[in-house]
């Protein structure tokens, strides 16, 4: 292969400059520059909701796209950019001198139908066999419409398109939109609002596939083109039909006329009249014709040539016969340089799909190969098709019948170990990568197809994993999809386990992508199983993430990343305080937690409520812990010295005498039932026994409030400030503890709670109380609630 075809790096088979001369032996002391490694062409595109970064090494990761990544609403293209995106979407020119443009000949009605039927609005679908010049047609016709709609003319093309492909390509054409892909419903929301004339060549598809494509885009008028053999629309279609056929036999002999650039002999108009009724005048089968003709003419002005025929018979070049002009691409090919032949050998070998001029040198091994696409195109062996050239109808069975095809697994190999190399090259952009992506898949597919050995598998598996990441930064779904598929039977092939884990993991990530969850979760478990038994460990994350996201959908949820989120942490309750001699007068702290409600969360991804969880974490609850410690320690020296105080003022009673054991259910029902002062109504025989209401039980954090319910028996409510019996005020008593001599008959109520404790007990309101009823039964750990208190007993 030759050096300049890769330009700077290119391989050589001796180790001088190229000229014989041997190198310069290199100094030993000089250090020898590495080259730094090329980067890794990570590429951030937004699939719908989600953000997919494109990476070449561990595999595609994708997530919800966050709020600052999501592109604004894409602008339309203005006419002149429109144009210019069209322009550069045609083949390429071939080089070498220029082909005359031919005339549009005996199409005059059909053109006028078309360009009248699109002004109205209406779609139309022409159908007409290979070679009947529907692509001249259709270019006519789409100069005619340029004006007709606000969004003017869309040229797409067909060929291995899907719907889908088809709508996304023509919301590319209208808007920009770089490195974002719509889901399906903003894509629909896009494509509904473009007014357009469509014109489409090479339709794959019809019924359903149809109807949705028109459906999808209502204010646009479509000029479809296919074959007979694609299916046809559906019943209630809205198309209109226009059927092209042949040329007559005039207009087919001047079209030769004009091809040939000279009058026909009367042989060869007898030998085009025959051609024309074989081939029931399709054009294509005439430039055919007129390329026999013009070589036929050739060999007769070179003499080289012409001493090659029976000269001595006074033969001169003879026509071709008429199977010769019926299938006339081995004849052409015989005559054309051996560049040219390689170059179809290739083609054949790719399925009809020829790379573009530009690789031409490199795989033919010739620096003047790209002048081959010149020839071929002249001869009719090609056809455009959208942005490239494949062998025109009919060449491909004619040239197989040849031998064309013999070794066609090396070409291919040959072709995919080139692409693998351009296709991984970073100054490749996507865009031009897309622009090969037939040629690519066409290589791939030659190389797995009917089970090749390994060594071309592995060739396959390289070229796949180059040519796939590139595929997905171009947004081009289809291309991307196909390249992994036959990757991933590549690897089976080749016993590559690693890079088969890839590809299922690559399969799993576009089909999260496309919206299908079943599949995204079947090639995911499969690549996370692969790798794991690998240990690969970065590649397995990444597939859980992945994974994970699938589940998420599958569920229902619809995260949102950097969304608020509200955490309903609902605090403690708090806990009864122990029995000791501290209880009684020890100051509770108010109660400022917020109720036990439910507090609805900003986002549906608020995490479960977890009781007992601390309000603060971190430093901050190490300063509230050292605060709250050094506060008890203020109020426990603050308890201690009034109850010193208060154990010299008051003489212990004669109830418990020193040394003798409390009761420890009578001091409960003692501390815990709080009972009322005693009056003249309260001691009557009615009332004796009723006890206050557990109302006035003193709360932690709020005032203790007077009963003021009517009690059982008909008393009247008795409240501490009747007149009848005044409180009196005596100094506070020390609490009863388990180990006090002289414990009180009665506790004290609680203190209401203070900020501040001081030095000074404050004056408390007791009554000598009435005592309490047979069978009543208290809680003992804290301040009683309706539910525990027992009934009045009368």
């Amino acid at each position: 292969m030759d050096n300049d075809s890769f330009g700077e790096g290119g391989f050589g088979d001796d180790d001088g400059f190229g000229d014989g001369t041997a190198r310069p032996p290199r100094d030993a002391g000089t250090p020898v520059a590495k080259r730094a490694p090329a980067p890794v062409r990570t590429v951030k595109v937004v699939s719908g909701d989600f953000l997919l970064t494109v990476n070449p090494i561990d595999g595609s990761e994708i997530e919800p796209c966050p709020p600052r990544e999501q592109p604004a609403r894409p602008p339309r293209r203005t006419a002149a950019e429109r144009v210019e995106l069209q322009r550069s979407a045609l083949p390429p020119v071939p080089p070498g001198p220029a082909s005359p443009r031919l005339p549009l000949l005996e199409r005059g009605e059909e053109r006028e139908r078309l360009v009248r039927l699109l002004g109205q609005g209406r779609s139309v679908r022409l159908t007409g066999p290979a070679g009947s010049g529907r692509s001249t047609l259709l270019d006519a016709v789409a100069e005619d419409c340029a004006n007709l709609a606000p969004d003017g003319v869309v040229r797409l093309n067909g060929h291995h398109r899907t719907c889908g492909e088809l709508l996304h390509e023509l919301f590319a054409i209208v808007y920009s939109a770089p490195r974002h892909r719509p889901d399906r419903n903003a894509l629909a929301g896009f494509v509904r609002d473009i007014g357009a004339v469509v014109v489409l060549d090479d339709l794959e598809f019809g019924g359903a596939a149809l109807d949705e494509l028109l459906d999808a885009a209502p204010e646009c008028a479509f000029l479809l083109a296919a074959t007979p053999d694609v299916p046809a629309p559906s019943a209630d279609s809205p198309l209109e039909e226009v059927f092209l056929g042949g040329l007559g036999r005039a207009t087919a002999l001047e079209l030769l006329t004009r091809i040939v650039e000279r009058p026909l002999t009367e042989e060869e108009s007898n030998w085009a009249g025959d051609l024309w009724f074989e081939s029931e005048g399709l054009p294509l089968r005439f430039v055919q014709a007129g390329a026999l003709l013009r070589q036929c003419d050739e060999l007769r002005g070179d003499p080289d040539e012409f001493a090659a025929f029976d000269a001595a018979q006074g033969r001169d070049v003879p026509l071709p016969t008429l199977g010769e002009g019926a299938a006339p691409a081995p004849l052409l090919a015989s005559r054309l340089s051996e560049s040219a032949r390689q170059t179809l050998r290739i083609a054949v070998a790719l399925g009809g799909e020829v790379p573009h001029q530009a690789h031409l040198p490199a795989l033919v091994n010739d620096t003047h190969a790209d002048a081959a696409l010149g020839e071929l195109t002249n001869c009719g062996l090609l056809s455009p098709v959208g942005t490239r050239y494949r062998l025109a109808a009919g060449v491909l069975a004619q040239l197989r019948e040849k031998g064309y095809d013999e070794d066609s697994a090396g070409h291919a190999n040959t072709v995919a170990q080139h692409y693998a190399w351009w296709s991984g090259h970073p100054s490749v952009t996507p865009e031009r990568a897309i622009a090969e992506a037939d040629a690519v898949l066409a290589s791939l597919s030659a190389l797995v197809s009917g089970g090749r050995d390994a060594e071309h598998a592995g060739t396959a598996v390289l070229l796949a994993r180059r040519a796939a990441p590139v595929f997905a930064a171009g947004l081009h779904w289809s291309a991307w999809e196909r390249a992994l598929r036959a990757g991933s039977q590549a690897a089976r092939i080749a016993g590559e386990v690693a890079e088969d884990a890839y590809f299922h993991h690559e399969l799993g990530v576009l089909a999260l992508c496309t919206g299908n969850l079943e599949r995204a979760r079947a090639e995911l478990e499969t690549s996370i199983g692969i790798r794991g038994a690998l240990a690969d460990k970065r590649g397995t994350v990444a597939g859980r993430r992945a994974l994970a996201l699938v589940e998420d959908r599958a569920a229902g949820l619809t995260p949102k990343p950097e969304a608020l989120t509200i955490r309903t942490e609902v605090p403690a309750r708090p806990v009864p305080p122990p029995l000791s001699g501290f209880t009684a007068t020890t100051p509770q702290l108010p109660r400022t937690e917020p109720a036990d409600e439910p507090v609805t969360p900003a986002t549906g991804t608020a995490p479960p409520a977890r009781r007992g969880l601390a309000l603060f974490g971190g430093p901050r609850r190490n300063v509230v812990a050292a605060g709250a410690g050094a506060l008890l320690a203020v109020v426990l020296g603050t308890v201690v010295t009034l109850g010193a105080t208060s154990e010299k003022e008051d003489a212990p009673t004669d109830k418990v005498r020193n040394g003798q054991q409390t009761d420890e259910d009578d001091f409960e029902e003692d501390w815990d039932t709080p009972q009322e002062p005693a009056d003249d109504a309260s001691n009557t025989p009615d009332n004796k026994g009723a006890t206050k209401s557990p109302s006035s039980s003193a709360v932690p954090g709020s005032s203790t409030v007077p009963d003021t319910q009517p009690q059982p028996g008909g008393a009247p409510p008795s409240t501490p400030s009747e007149p009848d019996s005044p409180p009196e005020t005596t100094a506070p008593t020390p609490t009863p503890t388990r180990s006090s001599p002289n414990p009180p008959s009665t506790p004290p109520k609680p203190s209401p709670p203070s900020e501040t404790p001081t030095s000074e007990p404050p004056p408390t309101e007791t009554t000598t109380p009435a005592p309490p009823p047979q069978g009543s039964e208290t809680s003992a750990s804290g301040p009683s609630t309706p539910e525990s208190s027992s009934a009045p007993v009368m």
